[in-house]
C-alpha cells in the first residue's frame, strides 16, 4: 500500500502543474470521464455530497455545474497545497457558492456517522494507505439506507491493449510528465499503482466485503478507467 507521507509530499510538489499534466497526458478525455461520473451522481439526487481526494477540485466543480444549486458539495483532501489550488480556481471562476473545500484524511474522515448522501472519489482510492479502512470510513459517513458511493478509478484494460498501455505508463508517461511538471518520479509512481490496482471484479468484491451492496462497474476507454457504484 502507498506510504501516506510520501503520497502527500508528492502531490504537494506537483500541485501547481497537476491540472495541465492531466489534460495533456489524458488527451483531454478526463473531462468526459468526469461528465459520466456527474451524470451518475445526478441520477441519485443527493442533497449532500462529499468529493473525497478532491485534489485541485475538478470533480467538485463539475458536480457544482451538473447538480442542482441547492446541493451541498464538499471537496476534501489531505494535501493542503492541492486544496490551495482548488480554492484559487474557485476564486478565479466566481460562483460555486455551494462548493466548499476542507482538509481531511480518507482513513479518518472528520465527519459524523451517516452525514452525507453521496461520496465521489476520482483517481484517489489507489493512493489510500489502507484501502479496506478507507472503504469502511466511506460507508460510515454515508446515510443508510440509500447512501451512494461513486468511485472513478483506473482499472485493467482489455487484454489486447495491455502491452501498449503499460509501455505508455512505464516508459512514455513519466518522461512526458517530467517535462510538464518537472517531477518524473511522481508519474513513475502513477504507473506502478495503476499496474498493481485490482480489476473491476476484484474491486467490486472489496466494496461488498466492506458492507456495500448493489455494486456495479462500468468500464470506459477500453477498460482503462471504470466507474464503480455501490449502495449502503
Amino acid at each position: 500500500m502507498p506510504d501516506p507521507v510520501a503520497v502527500n509530499t508528492m502531490f504537494a510538489r506537483i500541485a501547481c502543474r497537476y491540472d495541465l499534466a492531466n489534460r495533456l497526458l489524458s488527451g483531454g478525455v478526463d473531462r468526459w470521464w468526469r461528465r459520466r461520473l456527474v451524470a451518475a451522481v445526478r441520477r441519485a439526487r443527493p442533497a449532500v455530497v462529499l468529493d473525497l481526494a478532491t485534489g485541485s477540485g475538478d470533480v467538485a466543480f463539475a458536480l457544482g455545474r451538473g447538480l442542482p444549486a441547492g446541493v451541498d458539495i464538499t471537496g476534501m483532501d489531505f494535501c493542503q497545497p492541492m486544496l490551495d489550488e482548488a480554492e484559487g480556481k474557485k476564486r478565479r471562476a466566481g460562483g460555486y457558492q455551494n462548493v466548499s473545500f476542507r482538509l481531511g484524511d480518507g482513513l479518518a474522515l472528520p465527519l459524523p456517522d451517516a452525514s452525507v448522501d453521496a461520496i465521489t472519489i476520482a483517481f484517489g482510492l489507489r493512493n489510500m494507505a489502507d484501502r479496506p479502512r478507507a472503504i469502511g470510513e466511506m460507508r460510515r459517513v454515508l446515510r443508510s439506507p440509500h447512501g451512494r458511493l461513486f468511485v472513478l478509478e483506473f482499472s485493467q484494460p482489455a487484454p489486447w491493449l495491455r502491452p501498449f498501455y503499460y509501455f505508455y505508463l512505464r516508459r512514455l508517461l513519466p518522461r512526458l510528465a517530467g517535462l510538464i511538471t518537472g517531477d518524473r518520479t511522481a508519474y513513475e509512481y502513477l504507473g506502478r499503482t495503476i499496474g498493481g490496482f485490482p480489476d473491476r471484479e476484484r474491486l467490486a468484491a472489496e466494496f461488498r466485503a466492506g458492507g456495500f451492496s448493489a455494486v456495479t462497474a462500468t468500464g470506459f476507454s477500453f477498460g482503462i478507467v471504470a466507474l464503480h457504484e455501490a449502495t449502503v
